[in-house]
């Protein structure tokens, strides 16, 4: 397989920029939507109804799993732009570890993939020890 084509990397670019376009919109909603309850909150906006110990557990947890969120899709984010800088600089598609060909498939599903399939199960087997 070797070096992927330039035709066939716009591709991927295109794959890329979208993904990173949805992610930017998703982490900005989650921002604007935990600010807002927060700011209502401060602003004493819950003394019109009596909270109960869950509701605000609840609360919390929605809060800390938006962030989570917004947390996960900021390293996604992350790897999104270095896939496109390996565009740039002609090494995509190609695993960081063992130079091998990572298969079009794999990057059909996940384009800012930067290992092969082997090397990424390699990585993410817990060291015994």
């Amino acid at each position: 397989m070797g070096k992927m084509l330039k035709k066939e990397t716009r591709v991927y670019r295109q794959l890329l920029l979208k993904l990173r376009e949805r992610i930017s919109e998703d982490i900005k909603h989650i921002s604007e939507d935990t600010l807002k309850k927060s700011q209502k909150e401060a602003a004493g906006d819950i003394s019109g109804y009596t909270l109960h110990m869950a509701d605000l557990a609840t609360d919390a947890y929605d809060r800390e799993f938006s962030l989570n969120l917004a947390s996960c899709d900021r390293d996604v984010l992350l790897m999104i732009n270095d896939a496109l800088k390996r565009i740039d600089e002609g090494d995509y598609g190609i695993c960081a570890q063992c130079k091998k060909t990572i298969a079009r498939i794999r990057l059909k599903a996940l384009p800012f993939a930067c290992f092969c399939l082997k090397c990424q199960k390699a990585q993410e087997k817990p060291r015994s020890g």
